[in-house]
């Protein structure tokens, strides 16, 4: 089964898949959020394309382990994808992913314009990588 990551932003939401063994995750798009129809629009897209069987939506814990103001939009946005796809949708902890991901590429060449972009799609593989690897953990007792 294919897992769909999210990173949700209110301007760009990050899109991530793993392969058909859910072994390891790859950025695929920075959706531009164009309103709620559009940008479910153009994740349904995904979830065809890729035959999509569970997403996993990055959840913004705040250092504390607390909730945070932004998990009320996030909460929001995954009933959204809840009625929009017939497909469970998981909230998974994505305490510093922007972080990680911005630090991944600040010794790359990459244009401050399209920086933003890589930057959200980066984070969406980060936090799906890590719900993959937490989760083989788990199968095997870790």
């Amino acid at each position: 089964m294919r897992i769909l990551g999210i990173d949700y932003g209110a301007k760009r939401i990050g899109v991530a898949v793993c392969d058909e063994l859910e072994i390891l995750a790859r950025g695929v798009a920075t959706v531009q959020s164009r309103g709620e129809e559009r940008d479910l629009a153009e994740i349904g897209r995904y979830v065809r394309e890729f035959t999509v069987g569970r997403i996993v939506v990055g959840y913004p814990y705040r250092l504390d382990g607390s909730r945070g103001i932004q998990c009320e939009k996030v909460d929001a946005f995954v009933e959204k994808l809840e009625s929009a796809f017939p497909v469970p949708v998981e909230r998974w902890d994505e305490t510093l992913s922007t972080r990680e991901a911005e630090d991944i590429l600040a010794g790359r060449k990459v244009r401050a314009g399209k920086k933003r972009n890589v930057v959200d799609r980066l984070a969406a593989c980060l936090i799906l990588q890590d719900y993959l690897n937490r989760r083989e953990t788990r199968k095997h007792g870790g």
